[in-house]
């Protein structure tokens, strides 16, 4: 199982954002000292934060670090070109030397989608086109298209990817049909921070039987989940360090008509508590064959120094029992 880092680069508006990206950039280079896997950032616009955009963080950290994976958990593809989002992936798998994962999906705040003038009830067939539109140019096909996302007529990448065929594409979907659009177009499913095991076990069995349903061999492949996470010695001092700012982020979820209570989702959807907490938590993901677990443990607020320290227990007492 491998274990990754959700950077948060949202912060209080009116924050000392230069502090902030200090405080952030020293949480990366921690995950990548104690041996996590993988740094993921996130995508939103119009937020009621001071957002980073993910694009130019992600060529940031292509910079500033070495063999960790970086990630997009997840980018608004809908929102996008498709030929502008393929070529810039590939500047940044390039310059990683390899290291992307391209996480897309659609989001669901219907205020982004009026701001930029994309449909939002076209979404989810803006995603499907736009997946398979990106497949097409990484592997360096000759292509022709005329829809909703573009009009092409012979054109090829010839900056190419480093990795073979283009970053592994994971798609955040939610339910049946999400899923199953995940395996027609060949890609990986990777789980939202919500569901407990009987919701996740359930999903991951439709995947698995998507899959076989598209012809594809289920074993072998990737099965990510994201999830809000927070370490500290005791179950205790966990959820006092980490709820209130849960609960702050979770608030505002509310607000876009999205999300969970925060009592449901210490008890059955977050990792929070002591490392032998945590530790049981993922064995019982890794049971259900999950292989990479992407945990947010810094909301909007929170101090940079107990999040150091969970950081530390994660990656020097949580890591070696799960591996």
């Amino acid at each position: 199982m491998r274990l990754g880092l959700f950077l948060s680069t949202a912060f209080a508006p009116g924050s000392d954002i230069e502090g902030e990206l200090d405080g952030a950039l020293e949480q990366v280079g921690l995950a990548e000292s104690v041996g996590l896997d993988s740094v993921f950032v996130g995508h939103h616009y119009l937020t009621r934060s001071a957002f980073l955009q993910p694009l130019p963080v992600l060529s940031f950290l292509a910079a500033r670090t070495e063999r960790i994976r970086l990630g997009l958990g997840v980018y608004l593809l809908s929102l996008h070109s498709p030929v502008a989002v393929a070529e810039e992936l590939a500047s940044i798998d390039v310059l990683s030397r390899g290291r992307l994962v391209a996480g897309f999906g659609t989001g669901y705040r219907r205020t982004e989608y009026a701001a930029l003038a994309v449909d939002h009830d076209a979404r989810f067939r803006l995603l499907e086109e736009s997946v398979g539109l990106i497949q097409r140019l990484w592997r360096g096909e000759v292509v022709n298209h005329d829809g909703p996302v573009g009009q092409l007529e012979g054109a090829q990448l010839h900056l190419r990817p480093v990795q073979a065929g283009g970053p592994p594409i994971w798609l955040g979907a939610f339910g049946p049909v999400g899923i199953r659009r995940v395996a027609r177009l060949g890609a990986t499913w990777l789980a939202a921070p919500e569901g407990d095991l009987s919701d996740l076990a359930e999903r991951l069995e439709l995947v698995r039987a998507s899959f076989v349903e598209q012809g594809i061999d289920p074993e072998g492949r990737d099965y990510p989940i994201m999830r809000e996470a927070f370490v500290a010695p005791t179950r205790e001092e966990a959820v006092r360090l980490a709820g209130p700012y849960l609960a702050g982020q979770y608030e505002n979820y509310r607000g876009w008509e999205h999300g969970l209570g925060l009592e449901g989702l210490l008890d059955q959807h977050a990792l929070v508590g002591s490392p032998e907490d945590v530790a049981e938590r993922l064995a019982a993901y890794r049971h259900l064959g999950v292989t990479d677990v992407i945990m947010r443990m810094q909301w909007m607020g929170m101090d940079p120094g107990p999040v150091r320290r969970s950081l530390e227990l994660l990656g020097t007492e949580v890591a070696p029992q799960v591996r």
